[in-house]
C-alpha cells in the first residue's frame, strides 16, 4: 500500500470515531456534571458538557493505532517510529494533565509544573529542537540547555497558546484543524511521513469535532482537548519540519500556528506593560476584542479561521510546493473578504 494511503485512513478513522463518540460523550458529561458554567468572560448562555477533548483524543489515538495494525509505521525508519510514539505519549500525558484540570481543577503553577515535566520527557526521548539551517553558515547545533529550553517553551507555550484561543464555538478547533491540514500537506512534500501521520489524524478529529462544536456549540472541548491539540501540533511541528535541513523550515511551524502564538504573545505583553500577572484570565484576546467590536459570534470564528488559513498558506508558499503560490493568492482573496465583512460588522 502506498504510504499516503495510510495518511488517508488515519484522517477518516480519526474524523468517524470523533462522529460517534462524541454524543456518548456528552451525555456522560451531563450525567456527572461535569458542565462548563456561564458568567464572567464566557461567553456562552448556558451550560455546556466540556469533555469533548475525549472524543477527538479517542479519534486520534484510536487511528494511528489501527494505521500500525495495518503496518502503516513498518514503511518508516526505526527513530522516526519512537518520534510518534514520543509525541503521541506526550499529547497523552497533556491530555491527562488538562483532563484532571476540567474534573477537578488546578492551579495555573501546578498546571504549568506539570506541562514542563512531561514536555521536559519528550525533549528526552528524541521530540527536540536541536539545530537550526543559516543561509551560508548552515546547519548550527544548539548545546543540550539550548535545545532544552527551547523545545520547552515551544511545546509549552503552543500549549497554552491553543488554550487560550478555546473561547469561542469551533475556534480552537477550527484553528488546530487547519494547522493540522497544513501540517500534513508539508510534511509529505518534506517527506516526513511519521509526521504527516499524527498531522492527519489530529485534522480528520478536529474538523469531525466542529458538527459538534461550531456556533452554536453542543459541547465544549476543554482543557484536555485544547492541551492535548497544542502539544500535539507543536510536536509535529518540531519532529516534522524544524528537524528538515531546509532553510525555511524552522519558521514554517510558527507560520502555520500565527495566530495563536501572536494572539497569546500580545496579551502576555499587554497584561505585563500594565502590571497584571500574564496568568491572570482577561478579555485582550483577538476574539474578545473582535467581539467588542461588533462582529457576530459566528463572523469572528470565520474571520480568525480566514487568518489562520492565509499563514498557513504562506507556509505552504515558503515551503517550495507546487500551487502554493496560488493556494496564498486564494487565501489572501478570503482574507480580504472576511476582513472587508468584519470591517462593514463593526461599529
Amino acid at each position: 500500500m502506498p504510504y499516503q494511503l495510510y495518511h488517508l485512513v488515519a484522517f477518516i478513522v480519526s474524523a468517524l470515531v470523533v462522529l460517534a463518540s462524541t454524543p456518548t460523550v456528552k451525555k456522560i458529561g451531563l450525567k456527572s456534571g461535569h458542565v462548563d458554567s456561564p458568567g464572567g468572560r464566557k461567553v456562552h448562555s448556558q451550560p455546556m458538557v466540556r469533555l469533548g477533548g475525549v472524543s477527538i483524543f479517542l479519534g486520534s489515538i484510536t487511528a494511528l493505532s489501527i494505521v500500525w495494525c495495518l503496518g502503516g509505521f513498518g514503511v518508516l525508519p526505526p527513530h522516526k517510529e519512537y518520534e510518534i510514539w514520543g509525541v503521541t505519549i506526550g499529547g497523552f500525558a497533556f491530555f491527562l494533565i488538562g483532563l484532571a484540570d476540567d474534573l477537578f481543577g488546578l492551579g495555573a503553577f501546578m498546571r504549568l509544573f506539570w506541562q514542563t515535566i512531561v514536555a521536559g520527557l519528550a525533549w528526552k526521548v528524541g521530540v527536540k529542537i536541536a539545530f537550526i539551517t543559516i543561509p551560508f553558515l548552515g546547519l548550527v547545533h544548539f548545546p543540550d540547555w539550548l535545545s532544552f529550553t527551547i523545545t520547552i517553551l515551544w511545546l509549552v507555550g503552543m500549549t497554552n497558546a491553543i488554550n487560550w484561543i478555546d473561547g469561542l464555538d469551533g475556534l480552537a478547533a477550527g484553528v488546530s484543524g487547519i494547522g493540522a491540514m497544513v501540517m500534513l500537506i508539508v510534511s509529505l512534500f518534506m517527506e516526513q511521513p511519521a509526521a504527516a501521520l499524527i498531522a492527519a489524524a489530529l485534522a480528520g478529529g478536529t474538523l469531525a469535532f466542529l458538527r459538534y462544536n461550531f456556533n452554536p456549540a453542543q459541547i465544549f472541548m476543554g482543557d484536555g482537548g485544547s492541551y492535548y491539540l497544542g502539544f500535539t501540533l507543536a510536536g509535529v511541528g518540531v519532529i516534522g519540519l524544524v528537524k528538515t535541513t531546509a532553510v525555511t523550515a524552522v519558521f514554517l511551524p510558527y507560520l502555520i500556528l500565527a495566530v495563536p502564538i501572536l494572539d497569546m504573545s500580545a496579551v502576555i505583553i499587554d497584561r505585563l506593560r500594565n502590571g497584571q500577572s500574564p496568568f491572570v484570565a482577561d478579555k485582550r484576546h483577538l476574539h474578545h476584542r473582535l467581539l467588542a467590536a461588533g462582529l457576530s459570534h459566528r463572523l469572528t470564528v470565520l474571520f480568525i479561521y480566514s487568518l489562520t488559513l492565509w499563514s498557513g498558506s504562506l507556509a505552504v508558499a515558503f515551503a517550495g510546493i507546487p500551487s502554493g503560490v496560488g493556494l496564498a493568492m486564494g487565501a489572501t482573496a478570503i482574507l480580504s473578504y472576511a476582513s472587508w465583512k468584519a470591517h462593514n460588522h463593526s461599529r
